[in-house]
């Protein structure tokens, strides 16, 4: 009598799904690149023209009294320094009103939720989009400052890598935002009390070194300030060993905020 054999089929091996799973991230940025086929028009012209108008007013109206900021050109130091406006425009203001129109009218991270998706994955997809669009619009006055007399590098291609992460701090910013806000009315109160002083005060138009010793402190705080100095130095002097604490002050700034807003967002999605 013949003993029972073992069975020899090897257990079939379990996948470990990760924590932020590729195809979870590409499934929701897909969704928001088909959507943003159907609006991109308005979109870019919104992110793009603010900016520009800004630089050709400071540069044709300014630049007519002021020469030269230090070793620049007005022009030069203006069309650098506007990059940072054009991609805190094209993050924040996504990151705020996209983000709270989709989960409070239009129930859409509801629906997303319900796939195999987490908030951590739905945010840091979202952020990941906004982030690669806030790179390449940041190119924008740089290529109208070439139009009007900007010497082209080949540095000024660093300012796609530094607007996307610029970019992913201030998008995160906006969702944290969003998730806070009780009506959509509250940003006003970030556009004007916050976002507008932080261009402002970010060495865009005029160097910190001109503002009064407690505002140049809080100044050198600013995600902005060090996002300026980078697309400067990169597009008109080169970088170095200095640019490491700008672009470190701007990673940090982006960790921050993403967890943040993966918490709060969090605590409004899911009871």
């Amino acid at each position: 009598m013949s003993s029972a054999q073992p069975s020899t089929t090897a257990p079939v091996p379990v996948r470990r799904v990760r924590r932020l799973e590729p195809a979870a991230l590409a499934g929701v940025m897909t969704r928001d690149v088909v959507l943003f086929g159907r609006y991109w028009k308005a979109t870019t012209f919104s992110s793009i023209v603010q900016p520009t108008i800004y630089l050709l007013a400071f540069a044709a109206g300014i630049g007519a009294l002021v020469n030269r900021v230090g070793r620049f050109s007005y022009l030069d130091y203006v069309a650098t320094g506007v990059v940072a406006t054009a991609v805190l425009f094209s993050s924040a203001f996504p990151g705020m009103f996209n983000t709270f129109v989709r989960w409070r009218f239009q129930r859409t991270y509801d629906a997303l939720l319900a796939a195999p998706v987490d908030v951590e994955e739905l945010v840091t997809a979202e952020v990941l989009w906004i982030a690669l669009r806030a790179g390449v619009y940041g190119l924008a006055p740089i290529v109208v400052g070439i139009v009007f007399g900007l010497h082209p590098t080949p540095g000024m291609l660093a300012v796609v890598p530094i607007g996307f992460l610029t970019g992913f701090g201030f998008a995160c910013f906006g969702v944290l935002l969003a998730a806070i806000a009780k009506t959509i009315d509250n940003f006003n109160y970030v556009t004007s009390a916050v976002l507008t002083p932080m261009f402002l005060v970010a060495g865009t138009f005029f160097p910190i070194t001109t503002l009064p010793a407690g505002i140049r402190v809080v100044a050198k705080f600013n995600p902005l300030y060090h996002c300026v100095q980078l697309v400067r130095d990169a597009s008109l002097s080169g970088l170095g060993t200095a640019d490491l604490a700008h672009a470190g002050v701007l990673a940090l700034f982006a960790i921050v905020m993403w967890r943040l807003a993966i918490w709060r967002l969090g605590k409004r999605l899911i009871d």
